[in-house]
């Protein structure tokens, strides 16, 4: 009856890890009508780093509706998002060394997927974060929060 208790409990341990390192991985997907799938991810605080996927499953070309993920403080993000116009499709519409932005993929055009991976250490719990694609005027509509959970 022992054995059985222990099986059961290292069972259902290993299914709370894999959640957690789930929760760690986000998918998410842009099409060519200027949507997300998702306008909101929650990322387990327990996670040291996140890897986001981005797939465009639309068909036009990174030029003409080109997507990427972007992050930032809530607060940061419409200035951010402003600034990525001038800052052009060669730098992926993302002002370059803005510490405003915790992190970005590049554009990518349809059918491609692309993904970024960076550190929690700068996230905070409670604190308020806005995902968004930066190319020149899908951020008015394309957007979502991003928050961490225990």
């Amino acid at each position: 009856m022992k054995i059985i208790n222990i099986f059961i409990l290292l069972f259902v341990s290993s299914l709370s890890l894999e959640s957690i390192a789930a929760d760690c991985e986000q998918v998410i997907e842009g099409n060519d009508a200027l949507q997300f799938n998702s306008k909101a991810m929650t990322v387990s605080a327990a996670c040291e780093t996140i890897t986001v996927t981005l797939k465009h499953t639309g068909q036009l070309p990174a030029n003409i509706m080109g997507h990427n993920w972007v992050l930032t403080k809530s607060s940061d993000f419409m200035p951010v998002a402003q600034a990525g116009g001038a800052a052009g499709l060669e730098n992926d519409y993302v002002p370059q060394n803005d510490p405003r932005v915790i992190a970005y993929s590049k554009i990518i055009g349809g059918g491609e997927t692309t993904t970024v991976t960076f550190s929690t250490a700068d996230l905070s719990k409670g604190e308020n974060y806005t995902f968004f694609c930066s190319f020149p005027g899908h951020y008015a509509i394309m957007q979502g929060s991003l928050s961490l959970t225990d």
